[in-house]
């Protein structure tokens, strides 16, 4: 129900990023990622052979390959975004909400927003200029000195156009531009709903079972029940990490940059990955020529912490592409990054049939 029309992917030469500009299109805050699931369940069942949805929303879809292997490999990605939440109105008809996930309020300020299945456009709104004092120049307003302006008059008509509960998202058309980047919002985690799409359509080298996770942005908590009930053995999440290649940085804080290749991790602030499987990342990397690098720096987390301690334990190790301005309204990665992630991935998925007993 709602399927959205299938936007520019087509198939062919640059099949990966024309998916990726669709979805990056999509709105679907963690816990609303409805918008999402659907376009993306319409193409699985087109080239799966079994799709559900969990309780939680996550989509598991599973395809035969050339080896069965059963639930013995999982791809992971997860389909929501950072946004905002309605909380209340005022009497003067602006919106008051609470950030989704993790945002830095210096980013939203000022922003557009699209709100609801009906995307209401709105602004988040705060004290001008012209009104702030020297003291008040100087700090990051709070989160509840900000609003959202959706062009209301009243509480009663604010809340007839968007009732409390509203999810919102970034408003950031994705685009491609300067030397082979691509900019838009929720690339975290897009571009690995992308990679998996794009494997969907092509003839496997064993069984793999596809999960798209939602609420992963306010603490990986889809991935639990999805990796819960798949009970994989072997679990490759794909996903985004942070660039920090910026002007400023010292060099030795610049842990991994747009253009050197996807970001094969050993450890962040969540999961320590799998020694064999990281390996194997590494020398498939090496061996077929795909620049890689990894992430100088233990912080951050992903889908894995929670796959990881499934049950009675999954080897787990992640593959990212790394984004500059994550969780930002405009995102910016590298095309041939996202191109090597899949390439990267379909390597692994044939070491990995490769590795399976006859």
């Amino acid at each position: 129900a709602g399927r959205l029309s299938r936007g520019p992917w087509r198939g062919g030469g640059g099949a990966l990023i024309q998916c990726l500009e669709t979805l990056c299109a999509l709105n679907g805050v963690s816990g609303d990622e409805g918008q999402v699931r659907s376009y993306i369940r319409g193409w699985a069942e087109e080239h799966a052979d079994s799709v559900r949805t969990d309780a939680m929303g996550n989509l598991i879809v599973f395809k035969r390959g050339r080896k069965a292997a059963g639930n013995r490999l999982m791809l992971c990605a997860h389909m929501d975004e950072v946004g905002v939440i309605v909380t209340r109105a005022t009497d003067e008809g602006f919106l008051k909400f609470d950030f989704v996930g993790g945002v830095d309020r210096r980013v939203a300020l000022g922003k557009p927003v699209e709100l609801g299945p009906g995307r209401v456009p709105g602004v988040i709104g705060m004290k001008a200029i012209h009104l702030l004092s020297r003291e008040d120049m100087k700090k990051v307003p709070k989160t509840d000195a900000l609003y959202l302006d959706i062009g209301a008059s009243s509480r009663e008509e604010a809340l007839s156009m968007v009732p409390l509960g509203t999810c919102g998202a970034f408003v950031g058309p994705p685009e491609r531009f300067g030397d082979g980047l691509f900019k838009g919002k929720a690339i975290d985690d897009r571009v690995g709903c992308a990679v998996m799409l794009e494997l969907l359509r092509e003839k496997l080298p064993m069984d793999v079972t596809f999960a798209f996770t939602v609420q992963e942005e306010v603490g990986t908590r889809g991935a639990f029940g999805a990796a819960f009930s798949v009970t994989p053995e072997v679990a490759l999440v794909l996903e985004t990490t942070t660039a920090a290649d910026l002007p400023m940085v010292e060099d030795h804080r610049k842990v991994c940059a747009p253009g050197k290749g996807p970001v094969i991790s050993y450890m962040d602030g969540g999961t320590i990955y799998d020694r064999e499987l990281f390996e194997d990342l590494r020398c498939l990397a090496e061996k077929h020529r795909i620049p890689w690098q990894t992430k100088e720096y233990i912080a951050g987390g992903n889908d894995a912490r929670t796959i990881q301690r499934t049950k009675s334990g999954v080897r787990v190790a992640a593959l990212s592409a790394a984004v500059r301005y994550l969780h930002a309204p405009a995102s910016v990665g590298s095309i041939s990054d996202f191109e090597a992630m899949l390439k990267l991935t379909r390597l692994f998925l044939a070491d990995q049939a490769a590795q399976l007993t006859l």
